[in-house]
């Protein structure tokens, strides 16, 4: 039984079935789905759990996605269940992960290894605790150290207005588009928040959005300043009421379609804009978030009202935009370093391009 999953189109025992725009399609996990002990079984039983315990749609499909991706290469290997893998075989699969390559020749980050077998191993955990297994093949897994990285470079002022400019606000689609971007300007939230928020959640006499149901499953308020609510308010009046659909749900962005954005639009959407604006950045929706919490920081704002906006349930998660903002940094290096501060560390020697005297005035340099 072939299984493939494309946008838009799930192929499943060769029979296609369309998915309606912006509705989601299961992935179907490869194997017998008449065997009990099974991977569609087992794993169908295990995401179902998750799912009445309160875990995020979001989080249900990246499990998914992982253990399906799992589950076909070890239904490759004549493994038809969590009960015929043991410790070795889980071994090899992680080490499958660290010698494949992407489409690109790219091979996986740790961080992405780690995302594909932090699951597996929640699996195995729970399979074990409800009766599946009698001993976790997965207990000591270890599992790749994660690389510490830093956010991509985010956008100066400059360039977070020169990216605003580039929606013909004269028409509906252009104004909606500027607003949408404004609003991640000012706000840094998540594209998938974006996408989901109504109109019922703006309060513009307050010069407030609220946040519903963002990472973490946690409803947070956020501020909006006169300009956004400006743009939001022109939004409402011109843009929306030709975008809407009958029945209106409330969905605040709406497509030509009518319909709410899906987060790969999204992200195509704002990645056009950027480099149309010819601003030498790539990024997309996130750029705005990390945009927000530098230039913030570099305003002088507290780090945890950074966190606050930002919907951070750790302090440092927030604290690795204090090392993107380096503006404050720099004038302490420039107030404190010898080299920068006391005249006789920039006397005129070849180590010193200036010449180290006003007016241009060469020094000869020293041989020794």
């Amino acid at each position: 039984m072939c299984w493939l999953v494309w946008p838009g189109l799930l192929m499943f025992g060769g029979v296609p079935e369309v998915a309606r725009r912006g509705v989601h399609v299961p992935q179907p996990i490869p194997g017998n789905r008449a065997d009990p002990a099974g991977w569609p079984s087992v794993i169908e039983d295990f995401l179902t759990d998750l799912a009445a315990r309160g875990y995020s749609p979001a989080t249900l499909r990246a499990r998914r996605q992982a253990l399906a991706t799992f589950a076909g290469w070890a239904l490759d290997r004549g493994l038809d269940g969590p009960a015929t893998v043991s410790r070795p075989v889980l071994v090899r699969y992680q080490r499958w992960l660290f010698h494949y390559r992407k489409t690109d020749g790219e091979p996986l980050s740790f961080r992405s290894q780690n995302a594909r077998l932090l699951p597996i191993r929640a699996l195995f955990a729970w399979a074990v605790k409800n009766g599946y297994l009698a001993a976790n093949p997965a207990s000591d897994l270890e599992l790749p150290k994660v690389e510490q990285r830093l956010p991509k470079a985010a956008l100066s002022a400059a360039e977070a207005e020169q990216v605003l400019a580039v929606p013909d606000t004269s028409t509906v689609a252009g104004l909606r588009d500027r607003v949408m971007v404004e609003v991640l300007y000012c706000t840094g939230i998540r594209r998938a928040e974006l996408a989901n928020l109504n109109v019922r959640d703006l309060d513009l006499s307050r010069g407030t959005l609220l946040v519903r149901q963002g990472k973490g499953r946690k409803d947070r308020y956020v501020p909006i300043h006169q300009r956004c609510q400006a743009w939001l308010g022109r939004y409402l009046a011109e843009a929306r009421p030709k975008l809407v659909a009958e029945p209106d749900d409330g969905t605040l962005f709406l497509t030509v379609d009518g319909t709410r954005f899906s987060l790969d639009r999204l992200t195509q959407l704002v990645r056009d804009l950027v480099k149309t604006s010819g601003v030498a950045k790539d990024g997309a929706c996130h750029l705005f978030r990390h945009t927000l919490a530098t230039v913030m920081l570099e305003g002088g704002a507290d780090i945890r009202y950074v966190q606050a906006m930002l919907g951070h349930a750790e302090l440092s998660t927030t604290q690795i935009y204090a090392q993107v903002s380096i503006r404050a940094l720099q004038a302490v290096h420039a107030a404190t370093h010898p080299a920068a501060t006391d005249p006789r560390h920039r006397r005129a020697t070849h180590d010193d391009p200036s010449g180290g005297a006003a007016g241009g005035v060469r020094v000869a340099p020293l041989f020794f």
